[in-house]
């Protein structure tokens, strides 16, 4: 059985790729190694995915082992897209997933803004002995000035998906991993998985 290595610490996450990928052996990184830092210094979803792959796989010893990296978080259009990449530390280094959920809803709130669109990205970078892959998904909807719901993690509680009426923090797992965007991206990651 391949062991897939994730290159994250974020629980959440983690939980959420481990029961995705049933068929094979999932790792956090810090189970196989000592937690070190990684500078996440690209511009986008995707560059910072491929670093934090990059830097997994080089540090193994099994080069037969898969690391997969997620890079993700939301954007609101009427906020120049913040907090986009910096969605894991928007309230600061430091920040907790709940003062990063009311550091956005306070921003809305400064502008006046019950609801507006956003949209969720989750970009994948798989790295192997065949190179790096990478993977994109989208979730799209609005964002409202207000949490609601205790489900999910980060900023579930403020966004509601297009087609629904409650958030993400009020949906149930299983109707949220149909269409989110971090499912989206994996299942292209479990067909670039067969195909290499």
């Amino acid at each position: 059985m391949k062991t897939i290595i994730l290159a994250s610490s974020n629980k959440g996450k983690i939980k959420e790729i481990k029961e995705f990928f049933k068929d094979y052996k999932v790792l956090a990184y810090s189970e196989v190694m000592p937690k070190f830092e990684i500078v996440e210094d690209g511009k986008t979803f995707k560059e910072n995915a491929i670093i934090k792959a990059k830097a997994i796989y080089d540090k193994l010893e099994d080069k037969d082992s898969i690391v997969l990296a997620d890079d993700s978080g939301i954007s609101v259009p009427v906020l120049d897209f913040a907090p986009g990449i910096y969605s894991a530390r928007y309230a600061g280094v430091d920040a907790t997933d709940k003062d990063n959920l009311y550091k956005l809803i306070d921003d809305l709130k400064i502008k006046n803004i019950n609801s507006t669109p956003a949209f969720y990205t989750a970009s994948m970078a798989l790295a192997l002995d065949k190179g790096i892959f990478t993977t994109h998904g989208w979730m799209y909807g609005n964002v409202i000035s207000d949490a609601k719901g205790e489900n999910g993690f980060g900023y579930d509680p403020m966004f509601i998906p297009e087609g629904f009426t409650k958030t993400l923090g009020e949906l149930d797992k299983e109707t949220k991993q149909q269409f989110s965007h971090r499912t989206k991206a994996l299942e292209l990651v479990k067909v670039l998985l067969q195909t290499l």
